[in-house]
């Protein structure tokens, strides 16, 4: 069957598959930094050798740093609301079947990290979806008004941190500049183990690296994550995602997606003056980006929604197709960087510039759509949405 008879004779919109398809872009454009260099220092350890290097990551963090995830992010809250309404249509308990749900991001999540990839968001989207199951009542209103302010809690989070990171470099700069040179030797460590060392090297010293992950970037992004959950769920309830030509849309790709871009570019330009993304100007520069993503994130669907309510045009469907398996591309990416950069396959960590890692990056995002619209052609699901399924409705198989 066809990804157009599929969708007529299910309901299903194109909308939200184009956002994960386009949002597969921007995640691995984003995350290639973090499998091609230390998490600290990403590109600034040694990527930034010319102007194009400076350039492409300026553009990268203007177009795409801190909003894929919110896309990605978003598309989760639709889909959930979308598995509800088909538990009541199986005349499943929604609530088992989602929990076993859950556990099953979870437990991909875990195998993620393992075998690919440090910064993985499986583990914290299946926790965070627990707490998502509580606002499965809520009105189309609460879920809104949540999510705004929990995205603005994520915003006052990263403020305060990059408040007292400013306050520790100017007030102790000896004892700043300390835990400077700490990070750049604990950066050589990492570039040499993940260069050199063998597979089991590697998964432990991913595993040391996810718990500071964990510790640091949690607080800021865990708000900010549920708050779209909540946001995504919300649409999903209203009729904004049924009708691209929503008042709503049109204003957010004519208004908040310029003035996102717009904040985010001042961001990525002080980001990119700054020597250590761990100086004060670094940390100001992430809080720009912070503020302008939301805007950004919700101007892209307004973009998108726009390009979804032509005709059914052979590339609209081939990137709407691949976006229906966005799991398997998702971990497909992280594969296949993992291959390039780490000691058990190509070694080039630490050894690539900026711009040419984000190159691989985009034809790993192209191949790892073309593989999944083409596995869509012949299969109902992905590999990985299928096995998830199967988990999920485990006594109705």
């Amino acid at each position: 069957m066809s990804y157009t008879h599929e969708n007529q004779r299910s309901g299903r919109i194109m909308l939200p598959d184009l956002v994960r398809a386009f949002a597969l872009f921007g995640i691995v454009v984003v995350n290639v930094a973090y499998f091609a260099y230390p998490g600290d220092l990403t590109y600034h350890a040694g990527g930034l050798v010319s102007k194009l290097d400076e350039w492409s990551y300026f553009l990268v963090n203007t177009l795409f740093l801190a909003k894929s995830y919110t896309l990605f992010s978003f598309m989760f809250g639709v889909g959930i609301s979308y598995q509800m309404i088909a538990a009541e249509r199986r005349g499943i308990s929604f609530g088992s079947s989602y929990f076993r749900r859950m556990i099953g991001l979870v437990l991909i999540g875990v195998a993620h990290v393992s075998f690919a990839f440090v910064g993985d968001v499986l583990i914290i989207y299946g926790l965070l979806g627990i707490l998502l199951y509580l606002f499965r009542d809520s009105s189309e209103q609460r879920l809104r008004h949540t999510g705004i302010v929990l995205v603005i809690v994520q915003i006052g989070i990263v403020a305060l941190l990059t408040l007292i990171m400013m306050a520790f470099e100017r007030f102790d700069p000896a004892k700043y500049a300390k835990m400077i040179e700490e990070t750049n030797l604990s950066a050589q460590e990492t570039k040499a183990l993940f260069s050199e060392g063998g597979f089991r090297q590697i998964m432990s010293g991913r595993w040391s690296e996810w718990v500071e992950y964990v510790l640091f970037a949690t607080p800021m992004q865990a708000p900010g994550v549920l708050g779209f959950f909540l946001l995504g769920l919300a649409s999903a309830r209203s009729s904004v995602l049924t009708d691209p030509s929503a008042p709503i849309w049109v204003k957010s790709r004519r208004v908040y997606l310029p003035l996102g871009l717009v904040i985010s570019a001042l961001g990525a330009y002080l980001f990119a003056l700054s020597e250590s993304p761990l100086y004060g100007d670094a940390m100001l520069g992430t809080l720009l980006i912070f503020i302008g993503a939301p805007f950004s994130s919700i101007g892209y669907i307004g973009l998108i929604a726009k390009w979804s309510s032509g005709e059914s045009a052979p590339l609209k469907i081939f990137f709407a197709r691949g976006g229906t398996s966005s799991l398997t591309a998702y971990v497909m990416q992280s594969l296949i960087l993992s291959l390039v950069f780490c000691g058990y396959g190509l070694g080039m960590f630490g050894q690539l510039s900026a711009a040419f890692c984000i190159l691989i990056a985009l034809a790993t995002g192209l191949v790892t759509i073309l593989f999944s619209s083409l596995w869509r052609t012949k299969f109902k699901r992905g590999p990985l949405e299928e096995l998830l399924r199967r988990w999920t409705y485990l006594r109705s198989y």
